[in-house]
């Protein structure tokens, strides 16, 4: 199912068995080589920080950092970057994984198609993890994979939001590639990018959930419903701090910037420990100038 009915798609998903994994179980990174902004991608992604200098060296300390954060939990395949695609930091966009099979994204922008690209991370996870390769570069629709669809794994349901990043026929592409059983499609409000910025599925058992990221208020009230109320709501201040731009990396660890974390009240932090999380905060401001935050950096193997 692919929908945009909202009471069709609760309906459905409410009947699916959480029974897959909920948390992947390798990571992989992209180093940011030559760390500086894209102005391609500024067009869309308000989040950059166009005007304040950059500094490669403070990037890639960040970015050490958070490979041993992330390292503590799970393996980690670390690529290098190239200072001629500045947005590689943020791999999740352009490479996916699904039990089985590596998908690669269609990106809107020209220095973000050069990522895709890379016969390094492809030969990876075709040659050395003998995934399947699904290369949704070259059809029709733009979509830019787990940054505009954000995917419950244990349920195989996909909530996607549509911008400039991502169409429909995009959306349609990702929801066979990934072979999800259900996914909702939604606009995102007006000057948002990627749905993986206002939306995070937190190990299939809760949810974080900025609304101002969503064009239609009743979306954001429907996927705290299919998790039983267990729902972070997030303020507009929260979501430009990137605290919807986190991520499970473990049933019992959510992973997110500094920023993010020190956006969150005691109400909240209390919430997330009532459902079992810890908080794992990863310092990193020089590198969400460039626009995205953790999960962003974060590509996941399932």
């Amino acid at each position: 199912m692919i929908t945009r009915d909202l009471d069709a798609f609760l309906d459905f998903a409410a009947s699916l068995p959480a029974d897959a994994p909920a948390c992947a179980r390798a990571a992989f990174l992209v180093a940011p080589d030559g760390f500086r902004l894209a102005e391609q991608s500024a067009r869309d992604n308000r989040y950059m920080a166009m005007g304040e200098t950059t500094d490669a060296a403070q990037a890639l300390a960040e970015h050490r950092v958070l490979q041993e954060a992330v390292g503590r939990v799970l393996p980690v395949t670390v690529f290098p970057g190239d200072a001629a695609t500045p947005d590689a930091v943020f791999p999740n966009n352009v490479f996916a994984t699904a039990p089985g099979r590596v998908i690669i994204g269609h990106m809107r922008h020209p220095v973000r198609q050069l990522e895709a690209q890379r016969v390094d991370i492809r030969a990876h996870f075709k040659q050395t993890l003998a995934r399947h390769e699904i290369d949704l570069s070259r059809q029709p629709g733009i979509c830019e994979l787990t940054g505009s669809l954000v995917i419950d794994r244990a349920r195989s349901i996909g909530f996607c939001g549509l911008s400039e990043r991502c169409d429909e026929t995009g959306a349609r592409a990702m929801h066979g590639a990934f072979g999800l059983n259900a996914t909702l499609l939604f606009e995102l409000a007006a000057g948002e990018y990627h749905t993986n910025v206002v939306l995070s599925v937190l190990a299939a058992r809760a949810a974080a959930i900025a609304p101002s990221g969503f064009a239609d208020a009743r979306v954001p009230q429907a996927i705290a419903a299919l998790y039983g109320g267990r729902a972070l709501w997030l303020d507009a201040r929260q979501k430009a701090d990137y605290a919807g731009n986190c991520i499970a990396l473990a049933d019992d660890a959510l992973f997110l910037s500094r920023r993010a974390a020190d956006s969150l009240d005691a109400g909240q932090r209390a919430q997330l420990a009532e459902w079992g999380f810890g908080l794992h905060a990863v310092p990193m401001p020089m590198l969400e100038k460039a626009g995205g935050s953790l999960r962003c950096c974060v590509g996941e193997v399932y």
